[in-house]
């Protein structure tokens, strides 16, 4: 498929993980892909990779918290690219209940995963509000929709990502700009078995299989699944489609309630 053939997507967070195959995905239906990341090694692995197989990209240093640094990164781009889709993937996680929550854990899953959204966005809304034309999808969570043990800050900032959504789908549709945002439950990426490796190092495969057990399907996602569903909504067979949360969970919020 060429779906995005002529189209340039700017992902955040597209070093590693979901952002990484979203990020390989795109560029392999035709997309110029710009691959934001912190990690700007990471960045560059990724877009080596689509370069190896034919496609654009283009790797770029981005801390998303930074709204100075955002800014002036965006408006580089712009010289040079045309921005049809916004992926906002860049998201960090927090483990621990409202009491094992300090102000400073608060305020760093803020920074990220709210300012982050709104940074980048901000940046572009008026691009593609000129050009009437415009996909922006968000990275929530099933955290943004049901109660998830012990994920208080996460759970906060994924929710206002839910919002943000709905209220940017409202303000721009006007505008020829859809937003949707996307409820991944547990997928199987580094950061679950960084997160296990640190945590339950004697037991590393039986909590593993606890957690792929917290979905009713039975299993993690697969960060492939993920970008499947990114790539539909991002593109115009989607056209129909703003103002949407679609779940990706394997079951997780209608079949634990």
């Amino acid at each position: 498929m060429n779906r995005f053939e002529n189209k340039t997507a700017v992902i955040t967070g597209g070093g590693s993980g979901i952002g990484a195959t979203a990020s390989l995905r795109l560029a392999n239906e035709g997309a110029t892909v710009l691959v934001l990341d912190l990690n700007l090694e990471a960045a560059q692995s990724v877009v080596e990779q689509i370069r190896e197989a034919g496609g654009q990209a283009y790797a770029y240093s981005c801390n998303v918290a930074s709204t100075e640094d955002v800014n002036k990164l965006i408006a580089d781009i712009l010289v040079d690219h045309k921005v049809d889709v916004l992926v906002n993937n860049a998201g960090i996680a927090h483990v621990g209940n409202l009491e094992q929550t300090t102000e400073q854990d608060l305020d760093r899953l803020y920074q990220v995963n709210i300012k982050g959204v709104y940074n980048l966005t901000h940046a572009l809304i008026g691009a593609m509000k000129a050009q009437q034309k415009g996909v922006i999808l968000n990275l929530a969570s099933v955290a943004s929709n049901v109660g998830v043990s012990e994920r208080f800050a996460y759970s906060m900032t994924k929710g206002a990502v839910l919002a943000m959504t709905y209220s940017i789908a409202k303000d721009y549709v006007n505008y020829g700009v859809r937003c949707n945002c996307i409820a991944p439950g547990r997928v199987h990426t580094p950061f679950v078995d960084n997160f296990i490796a640190k945590n339950y190092p004697d037991n590393q495969s039986e909590m593993f299989e606890k957690l792929s057990q917290t979905q009713p399907i039975g299993r993690m996602g697969t960060t492939e699944e993920i970008a499947a569903l990114i790539a539909f909504l991002c593109s115009d067979e989607s056209a129909f489609i703003t103002g949407t949360n679609v779940p990706i969970d394997g079951g997780f919020i209608t079949l634990n309630s």
